[in-house]
């Protein structure tokens, strides 16, 4: 037994080497796949249901991958589409799929499997006691379903179901991304714990390379190993950038969790074959005694307008950690006498970060900065887009003008690079749960519609 996955790039849309592509269909693989989204990008995507990557760039990929499925007579399996894998990413990429195969003249049929939640299903599910958090989810009540966008992660039986249909090329909602690798091969009866471990170093393409890239990997699945090989030239697997790639996304590179059950990967071997290819054994797959989808969700968290600047003056820079608080409580009265008591102080979030003084570890920084210039950005958060910017022209104006003790008179304490120094950011949107539902069969959280094209 063999079966041969082609993994085109890390996500559709991001590009890829037309040439190594090239190479890897020419070795006739059973199934090409692509990841199209993830929450890596944060919550906009699943909150606004608008992709992060444009439609040319996610057009131009299509366009190699579908006329490359044409010439091999396989399966084109793309999971979470645009980005989010909410039902309007499947329908927007669904959208250029079908203008792509009009041009080109191509023809197959289209599966399309779709993840969004309605709240009265994920209020009956809360209400049974099914709705379980994951570690570091928030807080939920009943009422967080009706103003929130929530999708579903489905493993592989979804899929499946729609290749067993005869789908030629299927585009799925939220998914897990290992799980477009393993539908095939596991549906034809093939180990688990090589097919999810396979499937797990190539779901991000060549991220695993040497230099780690958006490229293709094509990989090779037979009963006791598998082998996986960059197709780029100039590039190299190791065992260790592919052992590496278990870290990915996981706090515990032995155990990575599917809906079904877990990948072991403790006992897994990496051999070089060659300075391309790498063979993996050894990897266990051990089935969930219950079977759960993860749930993510998302919701609208207000409007939001950023200011950018710099300073760089010692005697600036070391005060900032005592000016900043003065004025945050300034700002507060500032709003009070700007809006006459209509908006409270505390509707609006004016948050300070300085860059090159701990910013990124948000004040646990353990190597005591003592930066010589910083970048500063200022960001306002308000019900609605112009609440947002009207509070960060006063807040600019006032930031670029601070007491410092040691001047006399009125100094410059923060430069902009741009007049005027408000940008508006426009909708800001936070996650809303990080949790799995309980006690649900394979496939009850999805639907799937098929058609000619």
């Amino acid at each position: 037994m063999e079966y041969r996955i082609l993994a085109p790039t890390g996500v559709l849309g991001a590009g890829f080497d037309a040439e190594a592509f090239e190479r890897g269909v020419a070795a006739r693989p059973h199934v090409i796949a692509c990841d199209a989204g993830s929450t890596d990008s944060g919550p906009a995507a699943l909150g606004s249901g608008v992709a992060k990557l444009s439609a040319a760039a996610v057009t131009r990929d299509l366009r190699l991958l579908l006329t490359a499925r044409d010439k091999l007579g396989v399966p084109l399996i793309i999971g979470s589409c645009g980005t989010s894998g909410r039902d309007v990413g499947v329908d927007w990429v669904a959208g250029l799929v079908r203008a792509v195969a009009a041009e080109e003249g191509l023809h197959f049929t289209l599966g399309l499997l779709y993840a969004d939640q309605p709240a009265a299903r994920l209020e009956s599910l809360y209400d049974e006691g099914r709705i379980q958090p994951l570690a570091n989810a928030p807080a939920i009540d009943r009422e967080l379903f009706a103003r929130s966008h929530t999708v579903a992660m489905m493993g592989v039986e979804p899929i499946q179901d729609a290749l067993t249909a005869g789908c030629e090329v299927i585009l799925a909602g939220r998914a897990s991304d290992t799980a477009l690798f393993a539908a095939l091969p596991s549906l034809h009866g093939a180990d688990p714990g090589l097919a999810w471990h396979l499937a797990k170093t190539v779901e991000c393409g060549a991220a695993c390379a040497i230099p780690p890239s958006a490229n293709s990997l094509l990989a090779y699945l037979r009963d006791d190993h598998f082998d996986v090989t960059t197709l780029v030239e100039g590039t190299r697997l190791t065992p260790r950038s592919v052992a590496a790639h278990t870290l990915y996304e996981n706090a515990d590179p032995f155990g990575i969790v599917e809906p079904s059950g877990v990948l072991d990967t403790s006992e897994a071997t990496y051999e070089a074959v060659d300075d391309r290819t790498v063979r993996v054994r050894g990897a266990q797959y051990r089935t969930a005694v219950g079977y759960t989808n993860k749930l993510e969700g998302a919701e609208l968290a207000g409007y939001q307008t950023v200011v950018i600047g710099g300073v760089r003056d010692r005697v600036i820079i070391d005060r900032l950690p005592e000016l900043l608080p003065l004025a945050q409580k300034y700002f507060t009265g500032k709003i009070l006498d700007i809006f006459g008591g209509q908006l409270a102080p505390d509707s609006v979030d004016i948050d300070f970060r300085l860059y090159g003084g701990g910013a990124v570890l948000a004040g646990s920084e353990p190597f005591g900065l003592r930066p010589r210039e910083l970048g500063v950005l200022i960001t306002v958060t308000a019900d609605d887009q112009a609440t947002a910017h009207a509070v960060a022209t006063f807040v600019a104006h006032a930031g670029s003008h601070l007491p410092v003790p040691e001047y006399d008179g009125l100094v410059s304490t923060l430069a902009y690079p741009f007049s005027p120094p408000e940008i508006d950011r426009g909708a800001y949107y936070r996650f809303t749960l990080n949790h799995v539902a309980t006690g649900v069969t394979p496939t009850e959280l999805f639907r799937t519609m098929t058609e000619e094209v």
